[in-house]
């Protein structure tokens, strides 16, 4: 009978180990997987802080009211081309501005501005303005123009060109 009870015990002690391993793993994956959901949630956190940190900039600058400058309208002679050689341009300008500074440096230096707006006004002929496309380009030309240097580095910054008034004559 001795050896009875000493296989007996020894399958408890063994029972006794394969159950306290299986608890270590259970354990184990548990503490796994709460770390991962842990790091999971730190993650969505993360990501939902940075779209709230971009989006009220965001919204920031569209609740910000537009900047606008008002130029004098221009009445200027077209470039003659064979067909039309007495063309006249009545055109009256808005434009957007990015910042209040742009629109200090425009009031600043607003002769030199305008006096570049009537030499490439000028240029162009009856037939290129007559056109949606010939208009988008100079809006893109009157852009390019503004945003030349006026002293140094100081430029300023136009966001969009408005007309006001468009005759073509």
């Amino acid at each position: 009978m001795p050896k009875t009870k000493k296989n007996a015990s020894g399958n408890g002690s063994k029972r006794s180990f394969i159950i306290l391993l299986l608890m270590l793993i259970i354990l184990g994956l548990g503490g796994i997987s709460g770390y991962m959901y842990y790091q999971i949630n730190k993650m969505k956190y993360h990501h939902q802080d940075n779209k709230n940190t971009v989006l009220p900039t965001e919204k920031d600058m569209a609740a910000q009211p537009p900047i606008y400058i008002e130029l004098e309208t221009f009445t200027v002679s077209l470039k003659p081309v064979e067909n039309d050689s007495d063309r006249v341009l009545y055109v009256g300008l808005t434009l957007r501005l990015k910042d209040e500074k742009s629109k200090a440096l425009i009031g600043q230096f607003l002769p030199e501005i305008r006096s570049r707006l009537l030499l490439l006004f000028s240029q162009q002929t009856g037939s290129e303005l007559a056109v949606d496309t010939g208009k988008h380009e100079l809006i893109k030309k009157i852009k390019d123009v503004i945003s030349l240097p006026l002293t140094g580095q100081q430029s300023a910054t136009v966001d969009d060109v408005l007309f006001n008034a468009f005759i073509l004559r």
